[in-house]
Formats: C-alpha cells, structure tokens, sequence
C-alpha cells in the first residue's frame, strides 16, 4: 500500500472506537478495516473523500453494504483463500467434541488423571460413518464435504442456493429441506454468511427437531445461533454437543451461560488463523484497495451495482 499511497495504520490489536475511526477517516480515500469495525452511515458522512472500503475478511455483515452503493463507495472481500483453513478448523472442531479432547486435556493438565485407563473414560462418539449435514453449501461447505468423504460419511446438505448438480455428484451429497436435515445429522456444521434471512437460522424450534445424540458445529457467523436457545438444549440435553468459533457477542461476555457447560467447545474466532490464510488475505484486501484506486475492477467486489453508480474511471487516483 506504501508504494501507492500515503498509509495510516493503528498500531494496536485493539479495534479503534467509533468516534476515533470518524476522526482518522476525515481526510482519507480508502479504508482497509477488520469484521470488529462497524462501518454504517456515521463514519461514512465523515469521509465525504472515500473511495473503497477493504475489509479483511469474507464476511461483510459489518459494513452497510447499501449505504455504500448509494454513495459510490467500493467494497472489497477476502473470500477464497480462507476456505481450507476454515474447512480444516470445522473439523478440528467436529473430532474436538465428538471425542471430548478439550475435556480430556484439561483432566489430564488439572491432575485429575488418577487410573491409567478405564473403560467407561470419557466416552465420546464416532465419526466416521456417520451423517454429516452442512448448511450453506458454498466454497466452505464444499471443502468440508471434501474432507468428510474421507471419513466415509453420508453427506447431506441446505442451501437456499443449490449448486451444479455436478457438483453434488462429485461430493456424493443429498440435498435436504432444512427440517430434514435437522433430524438426520449427527453433526450439523454452519457455513452461511449473516443475513436478515440467517439472523437466527438456529433457535429452539430447530435445536428441538436434532438428535440427541448430535453435535452443532459454528464457523460462520454468532448470531447465526440463537445463544439463549442454544445453552438451554445443551443444559437441557436436546443436543449431546456444540463446538463454536463465533458468538453473538466477541469478545464473549463473562456471564455467558455457555462458559459453565462441559458440553461446548468454544474458541475465539480463529478459524481462518493459520499464517498462510492471514498473509494472503492481507495481500489481497491490499491489493483490492490499489485495484479501485488505478481505476481498475478489483478482484473481490462485494457490491457490483456500485459500478453504475460511479464508474471505476471517477474513484481513479493513481
């Protein structure tokens, strides 16, 4: 960016308030943010002089994408190159719950390990062979299926969106209406992106109709899953499991009631945090910035209908 521009940067891990991200925006043409920078009408009115918003990250859930269009303000992702680190990180968490190794590390680290074994010792539940339903079909949800094949399992999926049916072929995956999907699985993984159509995609109506012996598996976004209802089935036993890299609320709040329950596994929004993934989607959140500054169309818009709003030839600069 420094070979183009003038650049800014926060040099804390901590996001910048609202009012400390408006006073920084002022003068500026271009934003490169984080999914924890909420980017809506106010900060934009502060920056009548911006071009192109690049956030570093797939999800754009915290940028008025509307409000973008209607200004002619470009928007850029970074979807792609995190998909097998995410696809990875879904299945380090499915194995994690079903085998309960979070519980069993903390056993063995708090000096609780007193029989060399037993057979009744945190008892978990196989993976292979079983059904695995995925919501949200996309690059995500593929790469898991990909990955779930070789655990030899039946594949079902959701999708409002249904793919190529070639595409389904080659995963071996049965399409389902979600209420079937929700009874069948045995490990329901979540890859859809949050919409006011997903807002809560998953609360007590459809925790009711799983299994009891099923797991609940979130990389995609915390308000996907209603919280309340979630801590209520995993208290209550409607569900054996959940395993979550995303909440409602991040950083999670101290009297969330899913930290008392043994049934969860939580980590704190590191699905894509592997040095390759980060590095690349770094580069190209750059890269898309330097796109639309030249006048050129970047390699990830969000909102294409920008386009006839300003043309790429009136946010040209370098």
């Amino acid at each position: 960016l420094r070979e183009y521009c003038e650049v800014e940067v926060n040099p804390r891990e901590e996001p910048p308030s609202k009012s400390e991200l408006i006073s920084r925006l002022k003068d500026k043409h271009a934003l490169l943010c984080l999914l924890t920078d909420k980017i809506d009408a106010e900060v934009m009115d502060a920056a009548p002089d911006l071009r192109v918003i690049s956030t570093y990250s797939v999800g754009y859930d915290h940028i008025d994408i509307e409000e973008s269009t209607k200004r002619g303000i470009y928007v850029t992702n970074t979807p792609g190159v995190l998909t097998d680190a995410v696809a990875d990180f879904t299945w380090a968490l499915i194995l994690t719950i079903a085998r309960r190794i979070a519980e069993a590390d903390g056993y063995v680290r708090g000096g609780r390990w007193k029989i060399a074994w037993s057979p009744t010792l945190f008892l978990g539940y196989s993976v292979y062979g079983r059904t695995l339903g995925i919501i949200g079909l996309g690059r995500i949800g593929i790469a898991v299926a990909e990955r779930a094949r070789g655990f030899n399992m039946r594949i079902i999926y959701y999708d409002v969106q249904r793919p190529p049916l070639d595409v389904e072929r080659r995963l071996n995956a049965e399409y389902k209406p979600l209420e079937e999907l929700l009874r069948e699985s045995d490990f329901i993984t979540l890859h859809v992106p949050l919409t006011r159509e997903t807002y809560h995609l998953i609360g007590e109506r459809e925790l009711r109709l799983m299994k009891k012996t099923a797991f609940l598996i979130n990389t995609s976004r915390g308000s996907v899953v209603d919280t309340r209802a979630l801590a209520k089935a995993l208290k209550d036993g409607w569900i054996a499991g959940a395993a979550l890299d995303v909440f409602e609320r991040e950083p999670i709040e101290e009297d969330n009631p899913l930290l008392k329950l043994p049934n969860v596994v939580l980590t704190p929004h590191i699905a894509s945090a592997t040095v390759e993934a980060r590095s690349k989607m770094a580069e190209i959140a750059a890269l898309n910035i330097i796109s639309v500054l030249k006048g050129e169309k970047p390699q990830y818009l969000v909102n294409l209908n920008v386009l006839n709003v300003k043309p790429l030839e009136k946010v040209k600069m370098i």
